[in-house]
């Protein structure tokens, strides 16, 4: 059973953006806090962002603050990540996950199956 699915992703120049979606299909969606991660080739993964259940709180790994952006609809189902001025280095499989409040993967109990970013220079 699928319950988080991404879409979005895709290549980009050097500058451009990006919309990513999490379309979930957790019953108390709500009641979850969301995160993204991201994966490089031969590096681990990594927190990018997360938002509270509540929206009301956000944190965002220190690599993307003022270029990404974390937002989330309760009554769709979905949590976004808007990334702005993308870099080679933003290169990576993005996941989405929904769990505890938290920067660590180890608080999120459900993962999506992450979607490509490419970033060109």
């Amino acid at each position: 059973q699928v319950l988080l699915v991404e879409s979005g992703g895709g290549l980009v120049q050097a500058g451009g953006s990006l919309r990513l979606s999490c379309a979930a299909s957790l019953r108390t969606f709500s009641s979850y806090a969301m995160g993204w991660f991201r994966q490089a080739p031969g590096k681990a993964r990594e927190f990018v962002a997360a938002i509270s259940w509540s929206e009301e709180t956000t944190t965002y790994a220190d690599s993307v603050k003022g270029r990404f952006t974390i937002s989330r609809e309760n009554a769709k189902k979905t949590a976004y990540l808007e990334m702005d001025s993308l870099k080679p280095e933003d290169t990576a499989v993005y996941y989405c996950a929904a769990g505890s409040y938290h920067t660590v993967a180890a608080a999120y109990s459900y993962w999506g199956q992450g979607t490509q970013v490419t970033v060109s220079s």
